[in-house]
């Protein structure tokens, strides 16, 4: 289960020149006109992990298989999208089906790339994409709860449930804040919440594009999508498309020297999708042998028969136990065998709550 991350933004923002850089390919082509991306560009990355290197070394792994992150480069938006202006209804059909929004932001300053309101303030773009996300949002919900009060009026269970959980989403989205603030708790709640598929529900990441020269600490543009990322409950990570669109043309060797002379000691993608995991509260686990190393993805919480599944469905309606090594027990003590001899080996249970780096081995009967 790789999870998926929408790239919006205005046009001209570098969002195709990011995504390129994140899939290493030249698919989407950069131009420097508005609606060059009008399908969207669909690429999957594996997610950079050292933990999984030295996990290979240990065991002698023949290969290494990193789990995936999906990016889906979307077409531009400008004002009215929610109207059907410019590319609106399939950019917002385009953001349903995506995990998390990457918000791409312009924080640098250049006279040869046109913006489309020629003056860069990423706090106003921002808020011109919010605004077509949430009237989007405030039009769907505006024929939702009021059908439903009718019918909860009557008695409907299902109905009194959603009326609970969408009419606060509604007061919020009136009063020009995103769903996602009325995020609920309980299990029916939060199926209920989920299912309206709501645009500004979704996590955000914002992504501050910025001159190569602020790459390392940002400029006073990334310090002001900061503050709006902390105050909204929000992640920010700062990035130079350029510099990543210059590291893709090298021998993996020479980036890290380029990185370290500009200042920084890993690449933006490795940014960006850290800053992804923690925004969908994901974590990774490890299967170990000699044949393969391989990295998963599961969510925060996940049970160990959840995990089995991510393997093969199988595995998880067969569960009968995992075997577990915590990470650091695995390279501290070099390796299956030795941890086992150690007494480190646990053998766990469907209840086991998977933690980030377990080395798993399941049991299964089918």
């Amino acid at each position: 289960m790789g999870f998926r991350c929408g790239i919006v933004g205005l046009p001209n923002v570098g969002k195709s020149t990011l995504f390129n850089a994140l899939t290493e390919t030249q698919a989407a082509q950069a131009a420097n006109y508005p609606f060059c991306t009008i399908e969207p560009n669909v690429g999957n990355v594996g997610v950079p992990d050292p933990r999984l290197d030295e996990l290979a070394r240990i065991a002698g792994s023949q290969k290494i298989i990193p789990t995936q992150l999906g990016f889906v480069d979307i077409a531009g938006l400008v004002r009215g999208a929610s109207k059907g202006e410019g590319l609106g209804n399939q950019f917002l059909g385009n953001i349903r089906e995506v995990d998390a929004i990457v918000h791409v932001l312009r924080c640098f300053e250049n006279d040869d790339i046109q913006h489309v309101d020629n003056k860069v303030d990423p706090i106003s773009d921002a808020e011109t994409v919010e605004t077509e996300l949430m009237l989007s949002d405030l039009e769907s919900l505006e024929k939702r709860v009021p059908a439903a009060q009718k019918k909860a009026a009557q008695g409907d269970k299902e109905a009194k449930l959603l009326v609970s959980v969408l009419q606060p989403a509604l007061d919020l989205l009136r009063d020009g804040k995103p769903a996602r603030l009325a995020r609920p708790d309980g299990e029916d709640e939060l199926r209920v919440f989920n299912q309206a598929q709501l645009l500004t529900a979704k996590p955000v990441l914002y992504v501050c594009n910025v001159e190569e020269e602020s790459a390392a600490n940002g400029n006073a543009h990334s310090a002001r999508v900061f503050e709006k990322a902390k105050a909204e409950g929000a992640n920010a990570v700062i990035v130079s498309a350029a510099i990543e669109a210059d590291l893709i043309t090298m021998e993996p060797e020479d980036r890290l020297v380029f990185l370290e002379e500009m200042g920084l000691h890993e690449t933006g993608l490795a940014r960006v999708i850290r800053a992804g995991y923690d925004l969908l509260h994901l974590i990774t686990f490890f299967t170990v042998g000699p044949k393969e190393a391989r990295a998963w993805t599961v969510h925060l919480g996940a049970k160990a028969p959840e995990a089995a599944g991510e393997i093969h469905s199988d595995m998880q309606r067969g569960f009968i136990r995992a075997e577990t090594i915590a990470y650091d027990d695995y390279v501290t003590l070099g390796g299956e065998t030795a941890a086992k001899e150690a007494g480190k080996l646990r053998q766990e249970g469907k209840e086991y709550v998977v933690q980030d780096g377990d080395v798993m081995h399941f049991k299964f009967n089918v």
